[in-house]
């Protein structure tokens, strides 16, 4: 039996148009979040960097508050983040709390 192809598909099922996260608010799905210590942060922009959605916004070429519109929860920012003298600025806590 040949298998269908895109083309064969009903319209609908295929998306004929790119985009990005930018037209779509993921932060309900996390079940941790990111929350940023500032007096920790040394300003390497790691965090920023490494986020797969932009969640974390630069102002001025400094770090800022996390945009939770866009934050699945995935803790990679508080993975990289190297912090100052052994003290993370990002720490992951279960959402709600």
């Amino acid at each position: 039996m040949k298998q269908k192809g895109w083309k064969d598909l009903a319209p609908g099922s295929v998306i004929l148009e790119g985009g990005n996260a930018v037209n779509f608010k993921t932060g309900s799905w996390r079940a941790f979040r990111p929350v940023w210590i500032e007096e920790n942060c040394i300003q390497c922009l790691f965090c920023w960097i490494y986020c797969p959605d932009m969640a974390v916004k630069v102002k001025d070429s400094k770090r800022n508050e996390f945009d939770y519109d866009f934050c699945k929860g995935c803790g990679i920012c508080a993975l990289e983040c190297p912090g100052k003298k052994g003290k993370k600025a990002i720490e992951m806590i279960e959402e709600g709390k």
